[in-house]
């Protein structure tokens, strides 16, 4: 089986990092998840309940249905497998007596139900309350942070810039030099364009390294507020495994009410993955995955390569002007794309829009990291590929 080349699965990783602007939705949408897990354990003991009225034919179905759908459910863990083990003891059961369908209804069901309403709060219109004062606290620590990598995106940007425009001066300057034909006064001109050309990349590397360090210096006051608004939603994520621990359990109690060994073994095995929930192992599996542990790509300061540049003859350069605009990637019709930042154009060539303005790309990104698109009214220029998303 094929597998990813390391650095497209780091970076990869680094886009679906907790410390990345929004990708703290994981999080927060893990209340409506538990939310949906409660409705899902209700209906399935009580599938259950009408199972045990029918002995091992309905028992067998129902675990049959239920486990896909158990599968695919929200819980993870130590807390799934403790799901997972009530059916396939289904399997291994011919019949139950009749007052375990009650207990499972009027009890345990009961029970669940009355937890997720004193524990889950909705609103008015859509969602609960936790989710909404979690997103709230996790988009109010990461506002910071977002405006300074989009302040620190575009300080680089404009340092790669005149960094180019510093190369083309030297390129120029160099060839001057090299030929006769250039008079004094203009290779003189031409060396003070390129000296302009050097003190403006200095200027504009102290800001660009400015701003990196701003950023660099307000990353741990981030990951602080960040990790403060994590550990208060991982609680409350303790206390509902913590609950419907004891809600696996109760149903357990109900169900083990035979003294036949087989039944016995079924149930004893059902005991000790109920007892092998642990809270910690899947706190700590979620925080790596959707949390804090997951990796991310702290900013560092980039160097702009120049490209490498072959020579060509008059002749070969006036073919490769003519046929530019042939052979340029041009996308039939364009692909509709919605910008995640606000860019104000820096030269004439280039596109200005807003965030969430939307519009159509009308060729693929080149080696410089741009792209060409096209906004209603037929304007067309270019525009960095990053402040973009297809929609």
């Amino acid at each position: 089986m094929s597998t990813l080349p390391p650095e497209v699965a780091t970076e990869d990783a680094t886009k679906q990092s907790f410390w990345m602007p929004g990708n703290y939705q994981h999080t927060v949408k893990r209340t409506e998840d538990a939310f949906q897990a409660c409705n899902d354990i209700v209906v399935c003991f009580q599938e259950r309940a009408r199972v045990e009225r029918q002995y091992a034919q309905q028992l067998s179905e129902w675990s049959n249905k239920w486990k896909p759908l158990v599968d695919s459910s929200p819980l993870y863990g130590s807390l799934l497998q403790a799901w997972q083990c009530f059916l396939s003891s289904a399997d291994r059961l011919a019949a139950l007596h009749s007052s375990v369908c009650r207990s499972l209804v009027s009890e345990d069901g009961d029970r669940v139900r009355t937890w997720q309403k004193e524990t889950f709060h909705k609103k008015l219109f859509g969602g609960f309350k936790e989710s909404q004062d979690f997103g709230t606290g996790f988009a109010r620590a990461q506002k910071p942070w977002a405006k300074r990598l989009k302040k620190l995106d575009k300080a680089r940007s404009a340092f790669h810039k005149v960094q180019r425009k510093e190369q083309t001066a030297r390129d120029r300057e160099v060839h001057a030099k090299g030929n006769p034909d250039v008079a004094i006064e203009k290779q003189r001109k031409i060396q003070e364009e390129r000296e302009l050309a050097q003190q403006e990349t200095e200027k504009v590397r102290a800001r660009y390294e400015k701003v990196l360090e701003e950023v660099t210096r307000y990353a741990p006051r981030y990951m602080e507020e960040m990790e403060c608004i994590f550990d208060q939603s991982q609680e409350e994520e303790r206390k509902r495994i913590s609950f419907l621990k004891q809600a696996f359990l109760s149903v357990h109690r109900h169900l083990d009410v035979t003294n036949n060994e087989s039944v016995k073994a079924v149930y004893n095995e059902l005991h000790n993955t109920l007892m092998a929930i642990n809270e910690q192992d899947d706190l700590r599996w979620w925080k790596n995955t959707h949390g804090p542990g997951m990796p991310t790509d702290w900013p560092q300061f980039e160097e702009w390569t120049p490209e490498k540049k072959s020579k060509k003859g008059k002749k070969e350069k006036e073919v490769e002007s003519q046929q530019g605009t042939i052979e340029r990637s041009v996308m039939i019709g364009g692909v509709k794309v919605r910008a995640l930042y606000d860019y104000d154009g820096q030269e004439t060539d280039e596109l200005s829009f807003k965030a969430g303005e939307e519009f159509l790309k009308t060729e693929d990104e080149d080696d410089q990291g741009w792209c060409r698109g096209m906004k209603d009214g037929g304007r067309e220029g270019l525009y960095p590929a990053n402040y973009v998303e297809t929609v």
